[in-house]
């Protein structure tokens, strides 16, 4: 669970009585407004950009955000050797 979601769901996901969401010709996914913080450097040249996987098209490295996600909605989790939980 987030405290800020960045994607806003429209359509049958499923819900918390175990039935099954849709399939996906059925569901959509767009940003959520506070999304555009993350994008906001990208046509000032802020970032370096790389090829993406068939060399078509540029991608940034990072996204140059103006709103830090670990900080909006924290972490939590395991990995080998040590555990983290960022409320």
């Amino acid at each position: 669970s987030t405290r800020v979601p960045l994607i806003e769901g429209q359509g049958n996901f499923g819900n918390i009585d175990g039935d099954n969401a849709a399939a996906m010709r059925y569901t959509e996914a767009r940003l959520d407004v506070i999304a555009n913080y993350f994008f906001d450097g990208i046509e000032e040249n802020a970032v370096d950009l790389k090829e993406n996987y068939d060399g078509q098209n540029l991608e940034p490295v990072v996204l140059p955000t103006k709103l830090p996600n670990i900080l909006l909605n924290g972490a939590a989790g395991i990995a080998v050797g040590m555990a983290t939980n960022i409320p």
